[in-house]
């Protein structure tokens, strides 16, 4: 069964590294991604919530995402630095932290670096859309360095980024943080519960071609 789990059952989990709402799901992700059968393979899509731009943005626009923040908070008990919207420059601009992401898997370091990102934002008041923090953050966790910053600007990369945009599109996710999971070529996108990991694992076993492949270990 595991063979024919491996061939068949990929969960998509797409995402932004800047978008407050994965950051809120982080600990429910978490909980799901220790509990799921191993062999249910995992991928992140990055999916772009701002692309690269150089404009500082407008006091407005930080009120309205500092509000976000605020409303994440209250929902999932997430925490959060706001001496980021007062130390910082901040952008419009969340491309880079993704192509981070894709550059440390290149180095095998996918999850830590979405991971270091997500605390560089939202806890140490640090802006992901300036390549020096995230290769400042490659060497936190003991990347190379040197090829890290010559894969940010790769074209590997950006084609890797891309192909990730047309993969997000054609699982039919505008919004994230979102789970699909694809059973035998089909995709079945599941609902988000942003405090409770158990009604996503339920669904996932419900989705699973027989009774014998289990998704979930139970504790």
């Amino acid at each position: 069964m595991r063979d024919t789990l491996d061939a068949m059952t990929t969960l998509f989990h797409i995402h932004d590294p800047m978008c407050s709402w994965c950051w809120g799901y982080r600990r429910t992700w978490d909980q799901i991604r220790a509990r799921l059968n191993p062999a249910i393979s995992i991928e992140n899509v990055v999916g772009g919530l701002a692309p690269d731009s150089d404009e500082p943005m407008p006091l407005e626009l930080q009120q309205t995402i500092a509000g976000y923040w605020k409303d994440v908070a209250e929902a999932t008990g997430a925490e959060f630095n706001f001496d980021f919207w007062r130390r910082c420059r901040p952008r419009r601009s969340t491309y880079p932290a993704c192509r981070a992401v894709l550059a440390a898997l290149l180095q095998d370091a996918e999850q830590e670096m979405i991971e270091a990102i997500q605390q560089a934002y939202y806890l140490r008041a640090m802006n992901p859309s300036d390549n020096e923090v995230l290769i400042s953050l490659a060497s936190e966790l003991n990347l190379d360095v040197a090829k890290f910053e010559r894969d940010l600007a790769d074209s590997r990369v950006e084609s890797a980024l891309q192909q990730a945009f047309a993969l997000r599109k054609s699982l039919g996710v505008y919004s994230f943080p979102s789970l699909v999971l694809q059973v035998a070529g089909q995709n079945h996108p599941l609902e988000i519960h942003y405090c409770e990991y158990q009604p996503t694992l339920d669904q996932i076993a419900r989705l699973l071609p027989s009774a014998e492949a289990t998704a979930l270990s139970r504790f």
